[in-house]
């Protein structure tokens, strides 16, 4: 699942899903990235779904409508469960040097977050849907906090460079990922 988040306060307050890098979308690199490593994707977003054609887009329960990521992840989770799969993995939209093996590095027994260059990333988690019961009483108890979602994930690390989880929160983030992509190309 794809976090998609809502609008980029540093980015002049436009959808960061559909900002351009390197002529594609964001949304489409990660997709691209994530896509083939796992059974089905889908997009946790609010607004108009049609902003992403030929997508599954989840959109949080109403009566938790902009309430933050957590109610993307608890939406995500019931997703996967009604899919009939065990475990869903997560990703933020602005994050196009996703790993390609990212998945396979998480996948395993309970919940589990990737760091690099020291830092843990809370919004790229594998957790089992068997944790949804206990996120969903988090969110229900005022938790809003993805890293809340999985305290005991084990932390797997993560090299490369470009560092696989830079996210782009400003326009001078796209312009050094822009060129980034060059280099690595």
């Amino acid at each position: 699942m794809i976090l998609a988040g809502g609008q980029g306060v540093r980015m002049g307050g436009v959808d960061k899903a559909q900002l351009a890098l390197a002529g594609r979308r964001l949304i489409d690199h990660v997709s691209t990235r994530l896509g083939p490593q796992v059974a089905r994707l889908a997009i946790s977003a609010n607004g108009d779904p049609a902003r992403f054609p030929g997508r599954t887009v989840l959109p949080d329960d109403p009566a938790h409508r902009e309430a933050g990521p957590l109610a993307g992840l608890i939406a995500g989770l019931g997703w996967a469960e009604a899919q009939g799969a065990d475990a869903l993995v997560c990703a933020p939209v602005d994050v196009p040097f996703l790993p390609r093996d990212l998945v396979a590095r998480l996948a395993g027994a309970g919940p589990a977050m990737a760091r690099s260059q020291g830092r843990a990333h809370p919004s790229v988690l594998y957790l089992p849907v068997a944790t949804r019961a206990r996120i969903a009483e988090l969110f229900a108890q005022g938790e809003r906090r993805l890293r809340a979602a999985a305290p005991d994930a084990r932390i797997l690390d993560f090299a490369g460079l470009p560092d696989p989880f830079t996210n782009l929160n400003t326009p001078d983030d796209l312009i050094r990922a822009e060129a980034l992509l060059r280099d690595t190309s």
